[in-house]
Parts: C-alpha cells; structure tokens; sequence
C-alpha cells in the first residue's frame, strides 16, 4: 500500500491522505488513476470525492462565521470546512466525527452540508476525536475499509482472525488461511462453494435466513378446489375432501375426482412436479415453490450435518490411530491413509453439498437432470463402519495391521472411484464458475477408464481438470501405499 501511496503522491500533488481516498475509491489500482489523471486530473478528483464538482457545487449562503449546522456565529479559528467549503463550528465537526465512529464508518466519513459526497481525510478527522479509544477504532475502521477496497486483498473471515489475504489475479478461487484455516471464496468470503458461483450462493444463504419463507408456508397448507377454485384447508381427517361451496368431492393428495379414485390414483404420495403449474393460482405456484425449496434445502442441510459429524469421526479416528501406535501396531504412516480417506469423503460431501443451490437456481432442461439427489448416498455404511471403527476393534500382529491395510487401501480406491467420480462427474457437470481457480493439469496420472469416461460424457475443461487433478493425487497416494505395504 505503501508503495501505491508513494507512486501517486508526486504527480496529483496531494496530501498523504488525500492519496489514500483516491486510492480507495479506484481500488489500489495505480496504473489506472496514472492513466486517468493524466486524461483528466479534475474528473479523477472528483469521482474520487475529494474535490467538488464545479458544475454541481453551490457556494454557501450562509453570512460569514456561521455554522450551519448549529445556527451560532462562531470565530472564525472555530470553523472547519474541506474542499467543498461548507462551513461548520469544530463542536459540530467532533460530534458528527464521534458518531459515525462509533457506528463503525472509516473512510466513509463524509461532509456534513446536505447532498455534499465530499469525503473527509483521516488527517482531518484524527484531531476532532476526543479520546484515544475513538482514535484506535478510527485506525482499525480504516484498515478495514483499505483491505476490503484493495482489489488484491481480503479479510479472513475466520472468527477473530486479524489475517489479510493476498492474491496475484483477484477472482472466485479456493484460499486457506494460514493461521485458523479457514476455507473460503476469495471473491464473497462466503464459504468455499464451487460449483455454485457467489451471486448464487448469496441468493441462496438470504433464501435460507429469510423469514419471507413463512408466506410460502402458509399458502402450502391450502389447496384450490379443483372444480370451483376455492381455497380450501385441511385440519385433520382423512384425504377424502368435499368443497363447502361446490360440494365437490375429490382427494386431496391428487385433486382427482373421488368417485374414481382407484388404482389409478396410486401415486397419491410421489412428488412429481407439475408441468401446468404456471396456469394455476397463485396459492398452488406458491406450494410448488416451497416443495421445491424443501426438496433442495433438506439435502443441503443433510450434507451439512453430516459434515459436522464427520469432523467428530476423524477426531476419533486420529484418537484410534494415536492408540495403535502407542501399543506398537504399526506407524503413523502406516495408518495416515485412513486420515486421508476420512478427508477425500469430507471433500466429496462438502463438493455435493454445495450442488443443490445450484440446482435450486438452474433452469429445468437435459443439463439438470445430471444432479440426482436420490442418487445412493456418498459413502456405503460399511465403509465408514470400515474407516471409523472396525479397523481398530481387531487385536493382532504387524502381519494382521498389514493385511487390514491392504483391504482398506481397495476400500480407498473403491471410495474414490466408486464415489468422487460418480457422483462428481454428475453434479460437476453443472459446470464451475469462469472466475474458479482451476489450472491446467496434464491428463497422464488419470488412469484410462477416467480419460475415456472425460471423453464420453464431453465434460468442460474446468470439470475434466478437476476431476482429473483428485485423480492424479490419489495415484500418487496409491504409489506411496503400494511402496510401504505391498
């Protein structure tokens, strides 16, 4: 920052503040405010909001030594004015200052004259605070707001993280923080969340928190009749229903007529979408709307409890494997592969997890039907029976340790194959974001069953990439397994 500070301060002829507010207004980048005030030195000021529009800028019409804010005449040491020349008492300036300090405002402490964007510079500010503890917050509030503006830089969201993050080419891409590793888009500093793109994922998370959820709940608890369109609700009873105006009686599952409601009528309980919804009232779009938010929601939350208890099966995990060296069956290496299982079945259920708002969000046609949420679940119970407890419930020899390994080195490969591709090349099919990190990887690790099923389903670059990276990392942990154990 420093460095863009000074290549700014000798050509605008600015105080040291003043280049920070132009800074922060074109987003740290030099080469473009260089390129602009060299175009037009008085526009760039003015978009940056340190000095007034001459068009737009009406003088004062206030008499001389006259706040206009407060109505006093004051001495004229006592008033304070910036670029825009709007005069105010420095009792007035150090009450407006204190305020909106306190409500957490850093850069955007502006003037105090209606309709003025002047925006006041931190050297001007600094003497009109009262105390130390205000200054120190004016100081946090600042950095704050030249981090989040800086077009390289972000904030680690992780709870009481100070750490800033930097990147070369600023975009939606996966970052870890070093100190609370904390996983996150760079781009929203939501949660990693590819395949779904951040306007998406916001949607989505507003959707989840909003209370508006309770009027589409409200009206899924009614239906119309189907001959005369009331609305009608259901309190108790069976699904026989007879209309109180009509006196038309159908069931309620289906709306169908119930003098022939028979076999026909036997998939009363399935849900299945209905095509002619959009001619319907707004009471049956409405229950539509909420089935399928349902629909989704239930699975994206599933995944997401099912993660949490996940992080408790590896804590176990590491406690059982800490066991077993302890009484000598076997290495830390030898058993690591079991930690790295535990961590690819987190991944492919964090990965899954994160394909249902872009489901939710995607227009129904052929690239939708790709995600199957009642597709067999992630990992076979057997196999997190497998992973999580049963490897350590047998007592026995180094040749035992080495056997089971070599058992659960095919569960490894039968849990990558058997579900990261499957499911992953279903729902990643859906297509990445442009703006994800994704970087070219040569297709040599990937075994050819993969490059032949890349090739048959004609996956995107950035889908094949992925898939063909975790496959390569799994190859190379495949050849270090062999080397110890086989």
């Amino acid at each position: 920052m420093l460095t863009a500070i000074s290549c700014i301060l000798p050509m605008a002829l600015v105080s040291h503040s003043v280049a920070k507010l132009i800074l922060v207004n074109f987003h740290w980048q030099v080469a473009e405010i260089l390129d602009r005030y060299k175009s037009n030195s008085a526009q760039l000021l003015v978009e940056a909001r340190v000095q007034p529009s001459p068009s737009k800028h009406v003088p004062t019409a206030h008499p001389p030594h006259h706040c206009a804010v407060c109505m006093q005449f004051v001495r004229k040491e006592n008033l304070l004015s910036l670029a825009c020349q709007h005069q105010f008492c420095r009792s007035c300036w150090e009450q407006h200052c204190s305020v909106l300090v306190k409500d957490g405002v850093g850069v955007g402490v502006s003037c105090m004259a209606q309709d003025c964007p002047l925006r006041t510079p931190e050297d001007f500010v600094f003497p009109l605070l009262p105390n130390e503890e205000l200054r120190d917050k004016y100081r946090r509030y600042l950095f704050r707001d030249y981090v989040e503006s800086h077009y390289q830089l972000q904030l680690c969201p992780g709870a009481d993280c100070p750490m800033v993050i930097r990147v070369q080419e600023p975009r939606a891409r996966r970052v870890q923080c070093n100190r609370c590793n904390e996983v996150f888009c760079f781009k929203c500093r939501q949660m990693y969340h590819a395949p779904t793109d951040c306007a998406t994922i916001r949607k989505w998370l507003t959707k989840c928190a909003d209370d508006s959820e309770t009027a589409n709940y409200i009206s899924a608890h009614t239906k119309d009749c189907p001959k005369c369109n009331i609305c009608i609700e259901k309190n108790g009873g069976c699904n026989h229903m007879q209309c109180s105006k009509c006196k038309h009686d159908f069931c309620w599952m289906c709306l169908g007529d119930w003098k022939t409601h028979g076999s026909e009528y036997y998939e009363c309980s399935r849900y299945k979408e209905n095509p002619d919804i959009v001619n319907q009232s707004q009471q049956a779009q409405a229950r539509e709307a909420l089935k399928k938010y349902l629909f989704y929601f239930e699975r994206w939350e599933n995944h997401n409890k099912s993660l949490q208890l996940e992080a408790q099966t590896y804590q176990r995990i590491h406690e059982k494997i800490q066991e077993r060296v302890m009484n000598n069956l076997g290495t830390w290496i030898d058993w690591q592969y079991l930690q790295n299982a535990a961590k690819l079945l987190a991944k492919c259920r964090y990965t899954l997890q994160y394909t249902y708002p872009y489901a939710y969000y995607m227009e129904s046609g052929p690239r939708k039907k790709l995600v199957r949420p009642s597709s067999p679940p992630l990992c076979p119970p057997s196999l997190e029976v497998s992973l999580s407890t049963r490897t350590f419930q047998e007592s026995g020899d180094q040749n035992l340790v080495v056997g089971r390994a070599k058992k659960l080195s095919v569960l490894k490969v039968q849990l990558y194959w058997g579900t990261w591709v499957a499911q992953s090349v279903k729902c990643l099919t859906l297509g990445f974001g442009s703006g994800y990190d994704l970087r070219a990887v040569r297709l040599s690790p990937a075994p050819r069953s993969a490059r032949s099923l890349f090739k048959t389903l004609s996956l995107s670059p950035p889908c094949a990439t992925h898939l063909i990276t975790c496959s390569r990392s799994l190859a190379e942990k495949k050849v270090q397994f062999s080397s110890r154990h086989l």
